[in-house]
């Protein structure tokens, strides 16, 4: 049976609860159009734009900064793990939320699953104490 001939035939309304890929079909339109329309206009833009490579344009630009030296200098590996270690335990915190919000409704269940949480979260900070990761004092 056709798409189209199933998106016009009537539904009874015991049927008219239930889902039917018929129902998706607008948005595959949509979604389609949407991809079609924007890589047809990089492509086009990309084609039809100017293309001059002048000196200026191909220096890298440095917040109107002169550039000083080789940016490729060795920067201590502390720096790259306190970063990785706060976007760890900030992402963590995050979890505590939904709990905050709707710790009522949790009951104690709830909060015995979020005790674990914090266990596992502080066994993860005292192992990173442990391993000397936020001691600067090399």
């Amino acid at each position: 049976m056709p798409l189209f001939h199933l998106l016009q035939t009537p539904v009874s309304d015991a049927a008219s609860s239930i889902n039917s890929s018929g129902d998706y079909f607008p948005i595959g339109i949509q979604i389609i159009f949407a991809v079609l329309f924007v890589v047809g206009m990089m492509v086009l833009t990309h084609w039809l734009g100017p293309k001059r490579l002048t000196n200026d344009k191909l220096q890298t630009f440095e917040s109107g900064i002169e550039q000083q030296g080789n940016a490729r200098q060795p920067i201590a590996i502390k720096y790259f793990l306190v970063a990785i270690l706060f976007v760890l335990f900030d992402v963590e915190v995050i979890f505590f939320y939904p709990y905050a919000v709707n710790f009522r409704g949790l009951g104690w269940e709830g909060f015995l699953a979020v005790g674990m949480f914090v266990g596992l979260f502080l066994a993860g900070f005292i192992y990173i104490i442990k391993k000397g990761a936020l001691h600067w004092e090399d």
